[in-house]
């Protein structure tokens, strides 16, 4: 169905129209008793709640898609960037948000472009990583390129950062990569000072000891 909408109104058109489904797949989830998989209207509240909690206004995202996250997270955040291996996808969203300055959508692969985007940066953003950006078929992701990223984040010496990633259901340990759990053990041995934990399928990665209730 979403293959033949897009060809039927175009992408850039399809861009658009796309979230007015998220509500009713929210819906959906709920009513089958919000089963692993997320919902994407969950991810954009997970997302500006967490922006909301730490007081962080500035959002970094990979897997730009349809520009999707970036639309809804106007209202909650003051810059976004955004990251997109695609350049088709790229260009789609450069020309859907090219009146606000406060967007910036960027072409080329994250492993390189998160690490520039957090040495540019002057004050605690939230990471948005799409996990399926890396291959939603757990065999076929690249972990290397999540742990790169990864370092480049928690190591920035601005403390504040916070990271979310969806799909972690799909960290089953396919190809000796790791699984779920070991990502989290392995970020909180890495940084000792991050405390990091899976919630309705998003990984959710905080400074330990500014964690609410900690």
């Amino acid at each position: 169905m979403s293959k033949l909408l897009r060809r039927m109104v175009g992408e850039a058109q399809y861009s658009k129209w796309k979230p007015l489904g998220h509500r009713f797949d929210y819906l959906w989830w709920v009513v089958r008793g919000k089963p692993v998989r997320s919902p994407h209207l969950l991810k954009q509240m997970s997302v500006a709640e967490y922006g909301r909690r730490y007081g962080l206004r500035t959002l970094v995202e990979t897997g730009t898609y349809y520009g999707e996250m970036v639309a809804p997270m106007r209202k909650h955040f003051d810059r976004i960037y955004s990251i997109e291996l695609d350049p088709r996808l790229a260009e789609i969203s450069r020309q859907r948000f090219a009146g606000d300055p406060s967007i910036t959508v960027l072409e080329g692969d994250s492993q390189v472009l998160v690490p520039q985007v957090v040495a540019e940066l002057k004050a605690p953003a939230v990471f948005w990583l799409d996990a399926g950006y890396y291959g939603v078929h757990p065999a076929k992701g690249d972990l290397s390129r999540l742990l790169a990223e990864l370092r480049a984040i928690l190591s920035s010496p601005i403390a504040g950062h916070v990271v979310l990633m969806d799909d972690a259901r799909c960290f089953v340990g396919a190809e000796n990569k790791f699984t779920a759990a070991q990502l989290v053990a392995w970020i909180e041995k890495e940084f000792p000072g991050r405390k990091a934990e899976i919630v309705r399928d998003i990984f959710r990665v905080t400074r330990r000891e500014t964690s609410p209730g900690a």
